[in-house]
């Protein structure tokens, strides 16, 4: 009996090791991150990124050094700062047309525009979060602005890709969906990739407006009615890195 009853309690104390064990591998898998950042996002340059091969040879090189990125935060942190319900924007001139795999485009000089919602460490946070997914198109911020920024979806969905994207008057984005008589070859395709990284999912759309006023890039551009948008939504830790479906 005295035999049995050791068994019992060392079985006892290997399931509870062994459900420990579990648990704390568990609560430091990479996806069970509570520190999630979630949200919506929308660029347009003044390049179309969608769009037949022989239609994007005309305007490589010429156009599209110009950009426009901006994203609205759902829920989440950043550098360990809460950013619920703020938005952040960068505003980019690259050095040639943005994504173009053969030339570099690079240096770049940008703006920041961050929510006047924000309070300063959520600037800060905000500041941070959109050099790290903005890249190396975000290196050299030359100015910082603080503004009201505006930015939904047609009936809060994002695949409506009806949404606009405002920032006081120095940003203005408006897009929807791509329609057939958008199309001019009937073979387009997606000839670039967002300019942002961190995107769980994006999808070209149409741009209506594109507009920006401000300081500090010696340009101001207006460049509507392209196919040269993109919408999507964002999942990242709050490290800027892009936590994967399969987490």
């Amino acid at each position: 009996m005295r035999f049995l009853r050791s068994l019992v309690l060392v079985a006892a104390s290997a399931c509870l090791t062994f459900a420990a064990s579990a648990a704390s591998h568990e609560s430091h898998h990479p996806g069970t991150s509570s520190a999630a950042l979630t949200g919506t996002y929308m660029e347009a340059r003044t390049a179309d990124v969608y769009i037949g091969e022989c239609f994007r040879n005309s305007e490589v090189g010429l156009v599209g050094d110009l950009g426009v990125m901006g994203w609205n935060v759902s829920k989440g942190s950043f550098d360990g700062v809460k950013l619920d319900g703020l938005s952040v924007i960068a505003v980019v001139r690259a050095s040639s047309t943005i994504g173009n795999i053969h030339q570099n485009y690079l240096p770049s000089k940008a703006v920041l525009v961050v929510d006047a919602k924000a309070n300063a460490m959520q600037r800060i946070a905000l500041e941070n979060m959109a050099r790290k997914l903005g890249g190396a198109l975000v290196n050299d911020v030359v100015a910082v602005n603080v503004e009201p920024i505006a930015m939904a979806f047609e009936g809060g969905d994002v695949h409506s890709r009806e949404g606009f994207l405002k920032a006081g008057t120095l940003v203005n984005l408006q897009t929807r969906a791509i329609e057939r008589s958008d199309k001019i070859c009937s073979h387009e395709d997606t000839v670039y990739e967002p300019m942002t990284s961190g995107l769980d999912h994006a999808m070209p759309a149409y741009t209506i407006a594109n507009t920006f006023t401000g300081k500090g890039l010696n340009t101001t551009w207006s460049s509507p009615y392209k196919l040269s948008a993109f919408v999507g939504t964002f999942a990242v830790n709050d490290g800027g890195m892009l936590i994967s479906h399969n987490e």
